[in-house]
């Protein structure tokens, strides 16, 4: 009888320890499918505004080059290089800002036009190879940062997925600063730098690769970036059918007005998801990928990260 109750607990231990492992091999599965996700939509995204993403490969982050600058100020100094734009732009258009090396700065201003400073340093290259383009078009003004090329020529062309820039072995790196007035969109690009746009009073769409994004406006915004952490803050819940706000690498934290509605799509591999808004939970996969609405729902929020937490606030 014990020899039967032996072989039993035994026969239901390996039943257990199958049944735990094959948990454990399709949770991994799983997670593995959601890294492979998730680097797909950022390869899809450095592909969909910028053709080609191939900066030198003496490229800096933005904090490397903000000490190299303040230890070698004289080396910068010899290279600087600086170009001013300032004109009109009509309310309900955007001034869009496409770089690939470098920092990008809106920030509002009183006066009526939009005015634009690009500081340009260099350690090697030449800080006159790079060219800085001005389009304007009917949704607004595009400047583009053209590095030069060694086969197909850049190009400085509006939206997201046209035009063609590319940078090989150059480190001339452009930092714009931008002012710009009420109502008038803003939409920066580049590839390695940060991206700030505080308190603005119109629109914004940011996307880099290699910095994070800071972002504050009376209007509504959107942001991507494969390392880095985002920051936003909005103040218009009137958005259109759906805003995203991206990372790989990095935390999402997001303020909202209180009256906000929406659908929310959150997800996250390595962090946790916290919102301060009552969440009606419309499917929840796990802890780290929840939809719900918040007030009462309707355009869509979709908020990921892969290594990073997300907290959606209520802003005041």
């Amino acid at each position: 009888m014990n020899q039967n109750s032996n072989k039993e607990t035994k026969r239901y231990r390996v039943i257990l320890f199958l049944v735990i492992g094959l948990t454990a091999l399709s949770s991994a599965i799983k997670e593995l499918n959601q890294v492979r996700h998730m680097v797909i939509e950022a390869g899809e995204f450095v592909s969909r505004w910028s053709d080609v993403i191939m900066p030198t490969a003496n490229a800096r982050t933005p904090r490397a080059v903000e000490t190299c600058t303040d230890k070698a100020a004289g080396e910068w100094q010899q290279k600087d290089d600086e170009f001013r734009w300032n004109g009109s732009v009509a309310q309900g258009q955007a001034i869009e800002i496409k770089g690939i090396n470098g920092d990008i700065t809106a920030e509002s201003t009183t006066g009526g036009e939009v005015q634009v400073v690009a500081y340009k340093k260099a350690r090697r290259s030449d800080v006159n190879s790079v060219e800085l383009k001005v389009v304007q078009h009917a949704g607004g003004v595009t400047i583009c940062a053209l590095y030069p090329s060694d086969g197909e020529p850049n190009t400085c062309e509006p939206g997201p997925t046209r035009g063609w820039n590319s940078a090989r072995n150059n480190d001339v790196r452009v930092n714009f600063v931008v002012r710009v007035p009420a109502r008038v969109g803003f939409i920066g690009k580049t590839v390695n730098g940060e991206i700030t746009a505080t308190s603005l009073l119109g629109n914004v769409v940011t996307n880099t690769v290699n910095g994070g994004i800071k972002i504050s406006t009376s209007g509504y915004a959107e942001a991507a970036t494969v390392n880095g952490t985002i920051l936003a803050k909005l103040g218009d819940t009137n958005w259109p059918s759906s805003l995203s706000f991206k990372t790989v690498n990095g935390g999402v934290t997001l303020d909202l007005p209180p009256n906000t509605s929406a659908d929310v799509d959150a997800k996250t591999l390595n962090g946790s998801i916290v919102s301060e808004f009552p969440l009606n939970l419309t499917e929840l996969k796990d802890r780290k990928h929840v939809k719900g609405k918040i007030g009462a729902g309707g355009r869509e929020l979709v908020l990921k990260t892969l290594n990073g937490s997300i907290n959606l606030r209520i802003g005041s």
